[in-house]
């Protein structure tokens, strides 16, 4: 489903991410691995069209992505999660899932459905669908973003950091919505620091060190890695 290959970035003259691949094949759950700044959220930018690349190719789904506008990837099927949930705060919960849907906007059936199944993945957002976003706890407002990049029906979803500032328990409460997200059908691209938790659902993941892959393997290769345990999982 995509393909990244040789993928440069550079924020000026500085360069976040050099020659790197990745492969993401259709239902998978991938994980890319790192510390802050490792180059990760970079990768998502790029891949979403809010960075050009300085080099290398993005391929979705057999076409050139790479270097298109924001909006022709998201129609392609691409929606990004971002790290910070860009929530609108004092729009309603209701009003921030329909912003999702703009994509489908001349498509009131569509609408109709995808808000069903977002209201029933997470119930909470629908009794609290009058409550302004900000309101939130920060589990409802993860919850809220999920469900916001659904209702534009991705084929792809980029998840950035989901389970950052979240309570355990709640931690594990979204990481089976993303489980059950991918079982429906959407392929799942995470980034994320709680290695123990991403790899139990990926099937295969990618490390990242000073914005190149230093590691890449299936979840099973990466648990039994000796130096990826000890510095992402702490065992």
């Amino acid at each position: 489903m995509l393909s990244i290959m040789g993928l440069t970035a550079k924020y000026g003259k500085y360069t976040s991410i050099k020659e790197v691949n990745i492969e993401v094949i259709k239902g998978e759950i991938v994980v890319l691995l790192g510390a802050n700044g490792a180059g990760k959220s970079t990768t998502f930018k790029t891949i979403s069209g809010l960075l050009k690349p300085a080099a290398g190719e993005i391929i979705f789904n057999d076409e050139q992505i790479g270097g298109k506008q924001p909006d022709k990837i998201v129609e392609l099927g691409i929606v990004q999660c971002a790290e910070d949930r860009k929530l609108f705060p004092q729009m309603s919960v209701q009003q921030n899932l329909m912003m999702g849907a703009y994509v489908h906007r001349r498509n009131k059936g569509q609408i109709k459905q995808s808000l069903k199944e977002v209201n029933e993945l997470f119930p909470i957002l629908y009794d609290k669908r009058e409550d302004a976003a900000g309101s939130l706890s920060g589990g409802q407002q993860q919850m809220l973003a999920i469900g916001r990049a659904l209702m534009a029906k991705p084929k792809l979803m980029l998840l950035d950091e989901p389970s950052i500032g979240l309570a355990p328990l709640i931690v594990e409460q979204m990481f089976k919505s993303i489980e059950h997200i991918n079982r429906e059908g959407t392929t799942i691209l995470l980034a994320e620091q709680n290695a123990n938790a991403a790899l139990s659902i990926a099937d295969k993941g990618y490390v990242y060190e000073n914005g190149k892959i230093v590691v890449h393997g299936s979840s099973a290769e990466l648990f039994s890695n000796e130096e990826v345990r000890k510095a992402y999982i702490g065992a």
